[in-house]
């Protein structure tokens, strides 16, 4: 009999912890509405936060790859929630994919990861070490 997968909550907090540290020292100004930041790595290739919404306790926000070598529907995004009173970042849609469960039956008709929603938060933790070692930053309003 196959064992279920069950998410290990200590991996997945602290992941969503890191998230949320990084993504203040990349946006000191993440509580401000149409506003949006993009780190250039170079000619082709460059991030772009755009912040959604904010409130007191939470922000939302799309991080985008935009890569000029390649069409769009290639290049990643996703929509990213701040809860600033818990101080956790959770990818909440990746990839044009709408509220990730935590848990998927696997195989699945996507063809999901049993653990998506942690490969995803893990994925946005790269992309941001990668931005703040590697920007140069350009603010904007929308």
């Amino acid at each position: 009999m196959k064992k279920r997968y069950v998410p290990h909550l200590p991996s997945i907090l602290a992941t969503c912890e890191n998230n949320y540290v990084c993504m203040l020292k990349l946006l000191p100004d993440c509580d401000s509405e149409d506003l949006s930041y993009e780190f250039s790595i170079n000619d082709s290739l460059s991030y772009k936060i755009t912040i959604l919404d904010s409130t007191r306790y939470t922000s939302t926000l799309k991080m985008q790859q935009i890569n000029t070598k390649v069409p769009d529907y290639l290049n990643p995004s996703m929509v990213v929630r701040l809860y600033h009173d818990a101080k956790v970042a959770e990818v909440l849609e990746s990839q044009r994919t709408n509220q990730l469960k935590p848990v998927y039956e696997y195989p699945n008709i996507n063809m999901h990861q049993q653990n998506e929603k942690f490969l995803v938060n893990v994925f946005l933790a790269e992309w941001l070490h990668f931005c703040l070692t590697q920007r140069i930053v350009s603010t904007s309003f929308n």
